[in-house]
């Protein structure tokens, strides 16, 4: 089994399309089909079920696609120890973040740390925040950045930045024009939620309890994965929602939505880390670009 072997297979997972993988690896159809023969011919092992034109992973594929990316994910930390010997010149950052994170908060710094360090490549995930505890505890990131808290002793998480969660409607929605709202009235309306696990679901269902409610009192008709999906579903129903104030600032200037006056609390967006895993200078140059502290390029 060659590292080459698991980059196909990988790719070929992710896109259940041998010929885009190939095409993304920038190899032959041919080869990558060679590559994917010789893994399940030498383990003896079907990795991927051949259906018409597509390929669907089989649950030896499921199980392998973890080990295997977990293993490309200790060669790149490899290579990234190795580059920063040559003042970050080259070599892989493993980013997951959350989605708010990752759409709204970080690619400023991303864009500031390539300015910086441009032959270091940035491989960015999203997820929501327990997909990213898992990441990092699997060795499949490096780091990770989440919208709420994370309980768990073999990662190190610490707040990074603050943000503000809104309660927001639909223009005709019996609560837009409210200039006081009783929080008691949160049961009356239908609900469109993001998904549990997300942390913008988690921190507003921790808030209920201040107002006298569970999340069993709320009518949830419609769980969605995304963000958008969320605050455009709202935009279109008669259903409330609790987002990100940087997700929900575009349909409010557009009045799409509208603002009911509830004080949420605030949230910390949190670094999430491996207590026992190497911090790469990679990750060091990230986070002190965040914390307002970047260094300088490297020539």
């Amino acid at each position: 089994m060659t590292l080459e072997q698991l980059r196909i297979f990988v790719a070929v997972a992710e896109t259940q399309h041998v010929t885009k993988a190939a095409k993304s690896l920038n190899l032959a159809q041919s080869a990558a089909s060679a590559a994917i023969a010789a893994l399940e011919a030498r383990h003896g092992a079907r990795l991927f079920n051949r259906v018409g034109r597509n390929i669907e992973l089989t649950d030896a594929g499921r199980i392998f696609l973890t080990e295997a990316k977990a293993v490309l994910a200790r060669v790149a930390a490899a290579e990234l120890t190795l580059a920063e010997l040559g003042g970050l010149k080259r070599g892989n950052l493993l980013i997951q973040a959350s989605q708010t994170v990752a759409s709204y908060w970080l690619p400023r710094h991303l864009v500031v740390f390539k300015e910086r360090f441009p032959g270091v490549e940035i491989d960015l995930r999203v997820g929501n925040s327990e997909q990213v505890a898992e990441a990092v505890r699997a060795g499949l990131a490096e780091i990770g950045f989440v919208e709420g808290d994370i309980d768990d002793g073999s990662l190190s998480v610490a707040p990074i930045a603050r943000d503000q969660l809104m309660l927001v409607v639909a223009p005709d929605h019996p609560w837009a024009n409210l200039r006081r709202f009783d929080p008691r009235r949160l049961g009356e309306s239908n609900w469109i939620l993001r998904e549990r696990g997300s942390g913008t679901r988690a921190t507003f269902e921790a808030a209920l309890p201040r107002f006298g409610l569970s999340p069993a009192d709320l009518n949830v008709t419609l769980e969605l994965p995304s963000n958008e999906a969320v605050r455009a579903a709202v935009e279109a129903s008669s259903a409330a929602t609790v987002l990100s104030a940087s997700v929900v600032v575009a349909g409010l200037e557009a009045g799409l939505l509208k603002r009911v006056p509830l004080e949420l609390p605030e949230r910390a967006f949190h670094m999430v880390r491996h207590r026992e895993r190497h911090q790469s200078a990679a990750t060091e140059a990230l986070l002190q670009i965040i914390r307002g502290k970047a260094p300088g390029r490297k020539a």
